[in-house]
């Protein structure tokens, strides 16, 4: 058993065949799927198929690409947004200095805006980073001081020694198809140290098929390659694996358990 904890299912790839796309990946073993909003216009579609599938869940939150088209955004929309019954996590958000599409300021405001909707809400806060590190880590731990959290760094590619430190923070890991490509030896020694009751795994679908299917349109099904590759690499069985990440899936995602 698996879950994909983040996934683009209303992205072109897979909204066209959103059922067939699912049941390809119940049939290779995927339980369940967390589907992510990356901008305010997606809030009701990604709640709408949660809202069809008992197996789906959904996020509400604004990716920092789209920061400057929702600066103005307050804590009130997203809390009436988490009302709902199948919205289960705040995100995704962070920061993205590698793209900068939005103003970095504007990035970071809107950041602190989620993580004060995670802390009222106790929904786990979904994090993108990337050429990030510094800020990240700088804004979580300066907000953790002001009350604790629940979050998780997604599609994590960051240095061993930003997850050692959003470690010590409480927060969770999940690993991508990413790790499965050849020039990432450098994640795939992070991922074999990542401490088992804070792993999970992901597609981030459509993007970042895992090999064998590099190149190709990512799928939730696909959680299984990328599952299989770290249950080698940490020298465990595919069911030990699965177990874990699942597990570890359902105690932060508390509301999906529910």
């Amino acid at each position: 058993m698996l879950i994909d904890s983040h996934c683009h299912l209303e992205y072109e790839g897979l909204v066209e065949d959103q059922d067939g796309v699912l049941d390809r990946a119940r049939s290779a073993g995927i339980r369940g799927f967390l589907n992510i909003s990356t901008r305010r216009s997606e809030w009701e579609r990604v709640v709408g198929t949660a809202a069809r599938y008992p197996d789906v869940w959904a996020s509400v939150g604004i990716h920092p690409h789209e920061a400057d088209q929702h600066a103005d955004l307050g804590e009130a929309a997203l809390l009436e947004a988490t009302q709902h019954a199948k919205v289960v996590g705040i995100g995704e958000t962070g920061l993205d200095y590698y793209y900068d599409k939005s103003d970095r300021e504007v990035q970071q405001a809107l950041f602190r805006t989620h993580i004060t909707v995670s802390r009222k809400t106790g929904l786990p806060l979904i994090i993108h980073t990337r050429d990030a590190e510094d800020d990240t880590f700088r804004i979580l731990e300066d907000e953790m001081g002001k009350g604790a959290f629940p979050a998780l760094i997604h599609c994590f590619t960051a240095s061993a020694d930003f997850g050692s430190k959003v470690l010590d923070l409480g927060l969770s890991i999940s690993i991508s198809g990413i790790v499965t490509f050849k020039n990432a030896q450098d994640l795939q020694r992070v991922v074999a140290t990542i401490p088992e009751d804070r792993l999970l795994v992901e597609t981030d679908s459509p993007f970042l098929a895992p090999v064998p299917h590099r190149g190709k349109r990512c799928e939730p099904a696909y959680t299984a390659d990328t599952a299989r590759f770290v249950a080698d690499l940490r020298g465990i069985s595919i069911e030990e694996l699965g177990s874990a990440t699942t597990r570890n899936f359902f105690n932060l995602f508390k509301k999906a358990a529910a």
